[in-house]
């Protein structure tokens, strides 16, 4: 099931999330907001992963980036955060097409192992730049502008970006220039023997993807108002991956499901011990073993079944 092509389970679903302040106010609606925000990085990484078949470790380096660029603009050379906001996303943006050139022409494990080195540069620039970056204590102020400083118009604000941003990447996977994606990741060399630049389909899907992470990397400036070496890490792009995964890789939406699953786990687990990570790492092992296609993934071969 197709749930954008489902009118009446969107308005079911967008009704349930705008109720999320009233239900669920404080702490709560700043987690789901939270959740909102990994969501866009999941489905960022989700349209190259899922839908060209290439599976990156980069975008944690690009969502951070754009991060850093938010905070900087605005703690450090008090600039307006909007115009900030633009700088972020842009940058993100030059940083993907950086990877995206140097990386699409190559595939499986060498892709993967290129976008985790381009990700790790990026991360030793944050690290060891500390006049702009602050190095390890990285950079810390308020950069939300004043009408969004209530966690639940804040909240709402995050939902209706994230509901356009969404549906922006649906309608990309599903134009004709999505399924020439899919039909690369099926056969490139088919593809390519019918006529079609792949190169540039992949490096135009790396920049779509790029922009997606540099969104949601600037609502997370709005949202954490700190930023350091650890946002551009390794383990960020490991976990909007592990989202995609356990989502379902190839869905788009499985990455909301999987960042509402990890989100949660790390929270609540956190609270009872500090291993919570090796709980992440069992959960990945177990949906590996059972659920190798993503809860969504999962639900939508069910209800084939179910029809057939």
């Amino acid at each position: 099931m197709n749930l954008a092509s489902k009118p009446l389970w969107t308005v079911i679903v967008v009704a349930l999330l705008a109720l999320v302040p009233l239900l669920f106010p404080g702490y709560q609606t700043s987690l789901i907001t939270l959740t909102l925000i990994y969501a866009l990085l999941a489905m960022s990484i989700d349209i190259l992963a899922g839908f060209t078949g290439r599976t990156p470790l980069c975008h944690g380096a690009i969502f951070g980036t754009s991060t850093y660029v938010v905070m900087y603009y605005v703690t450090v050379t008090g600039g307006d955060p909007w115009i900030g906001v633009l700088l972020g996303i842009a940058t993100a943006v030059l940083v993907a097409l950086i990877f995206a050139v140097l990386a699409v022409r190559t595939t499986g494990v060498y892709f993967l192992l290129l976008t985790l080195a381009l990700g790790m540069i990026v991360w030793g620039v944050c690290q060891r730049w500390t006049s702009v970056t602050g190095g390890e204590n990285g950079l810390r102020g308020t950069v939300r502008p004043e009408w969004l400083v209530d966690s639940a118009r804040f909240y709402y604000f995050v939902l209706v970006v994230g509901l356009t941003a969404t549906m922006l990447m649906w309608r990309f996977v599903r134009s004709p220039f999505g399924l020439t994606l899919k039909g690369i990741r099926e056969s490139e060399s088919r593809m390519r023997s019918l006529g079609y630049n792949t190169t540039g389909h992949l490096m135009l899907g790396f920049l779509f993807s790029g922009l997606m992470a540099g969104i949601a990397g600037a609502l997370y400036a709005f949202f954490n108002s700190f930023v350091s070496p650890s946002t551009v890490a390794l383990a960020q792009s490991v976990k909007g991956l592990l989202m995609a995964i356990i989502g379902g890789v190839g869905t788009l939406f499985g990455g909301i499901v999987g960042a509402a699953i990890i989100v949660l786990l790390e929270n609540v687990v956190s609270s009872f011990t500090e291993r919570w990570s090796m709980v992440l790492g069992l959960l990945f092992v177990l949906a590996m073993i059972f659920t190798p296609e993503g809860v969504v993934g999962k639900c939508m071969s069910l209800l084939r079944r179910r029809r057939n």
